[in-house]
């Protein structure tokens, strides 16, 4: 049983899970006899059920799986202090594997001696999603500058952010960057979000935005779930697909390191690989 509640006075104090984050902590009344602890890139939430489904048919004798979808930066911060917050307990820092969106994370950990390897497993990227008959007549990024549209933009906080950002300097420079996220905002055009997956679906059904940067595999979650959405694709000059890298690693001191090889070998197999492009993602040959 892993030591849930003790804090380390070195380490960084303990960062809070947002208590209405409940649905990203999974089969959390396992956590303390889990087989294997999952800290999984949130932007994956819509795949996990089937992708755990698959993994425990073929490993059957790995039954009790806790896992985690919030956003990696969150779950690094976890790691990190040894623990987090939620509704007033301290759950676990310590995965057995742990996933991002950026190499950089991993290449952190590495130098703070908790992985020794990582893998480029899975790739994204960035479409614009609009709300069905897409009223707001965008044709691309640039028009995400104009004055009466309404954008519904993921926060600081959210792993996709610094992509768009990459998206909208490349489409129209600093300029536009600065337009979307300093002026907009200014003006109550730019709509800031805390989970994007969940909000930006919302208020383009209710009409409060004219348009949402969100990942392609959430579109398709979204089209799969009936909502009256479409998408713009930026093209693939500009949808980030060549810079959103899906790393994953068996963290050293991983309470079950056996299964932990188990689903990073898992994560890299032609079954694994076939599950994640019925969603819409970029999957690795």
């Amino acid at each position: 049983m892993q030591e849930m509640f003790s804090r380390n006075p070195e380490k960084e104090e303990y960062p809070e899970i947002p208590s209405n984050r409940g649905d990203d902590l999974h089969n959390i009344e396992v956590v303390d006899q889990a087989d294997l602890i999952l800290f999984m890139a949130g932007n994956q939430f819509m795949v996990m059920d089937d992708l755990i489904r698959a993994f425990q048919k073929k490993h059957p004798e790995v039954e009790r799986i806790f896992y985690e979808t919030l956003p990696p930066g969150l779950e690094l911060r976890q790691i990190l202090a040894g623990g987090a917050l939620f509704r007033g307990r301290v759950i676990t820092g310590r995965p057995d594997v742990y996933t991002s969106v950026t190499t950089e994370t991993m290449e952190e950990l590495r130098e703070r001696g908790l992985v020794e390897d990582f893998h480029v497993y899975l790739h994204n990227r960035i479409v614009l999603m609009v709300p069905e008959g897409n009223p707001g007549r965008i044709g691309g990024v640039q028009d995400l500058g104009r004055d009466e549209i309404r954008i519904s933009q993921p926060g600081a906080m959210e792993d996709i952010t610094r992509y768009i950002l990459m998206m909208y300097e490349q489409a129209g420079g600093k300029k536009l960057v600065k337009r979307i996220m300093e002026e907009k905002r200014a003006e109550g055009t730019t709509i800031l979000t805390i989970v994007h997956h969940r909000e930006t679906p919302l208020r383009l059904r209710k009409g409060t935005v004219d348009v949402g940067p969100v990942w392609a595999t959430e579109y398709v979650h979204a089209r799969s779930m009936g909502l009256p959405v479409e998408k713009v694709e930026p093209g693939e000059g500009l949808d980030q697909r060549d810079k959103v890298n899906y790393c994953v690693a068996a963290m050293k001191d991983a309470p079950n390191r056996a299964n932990a090889r188990k689903f990073v070998d898992f994560l890299l197999s032609d079954e694994a690989q076939g599950i994640y492009s019925q969603y819409g993602f970029v999957t690795v040959s």
